[in-house]
């Protein structure tokens, strides 16, 4: 399991949310636990709200799929819970570190 790694959610949101994706460093390997991210389904987002315009809100493709990092769902869930594997997003790990920046940084206005 890597950091960015996409598998796909066996849990009950999976129609919503059909994948997730792994942004806890390896350097935290051993752990029986992975930080991951909800990647939402553009249709079904769609349907419910206005479509993100943040960079909190990058969009992606998976195995066909187009959809969008909610980092405001953020969870820590046991590797036994995660699907299978799907894909990688280590080629759009900026875009992603980015959203996480936006989330946990401090902004002074």
């Amino acid at each position: 399991m890597s950091q960015f790694d996409v598998y796909r959610n066996t849990g009950k949101n999976r129609s919503n949310i059909p994948y997730e994706v792994v942004v806890q460093s390896s350097c935290f390997e051993k752990a029986r636990r992975r930080v991951v991210v909800p990647l939402v389904s553009w249709n079904e987002l769609s349907k419910a709200t206005t479509l993100p315009s943040s960079a909190i809100n990058p969009v992606f493709v998976v195995e066909g799929v187009k959809v969008v990092l909610n980092p405001l769902e953020i969870v820590s869930i046991p590797t036994e819970s995660l699907g299978m594997k799907a894909d990688s997003l280590a080629d759009k790990s900026d875009a992603i570190i980015a959203a996480l920046d936006e989330l946990f940084s401090r902004v002074w206005r």
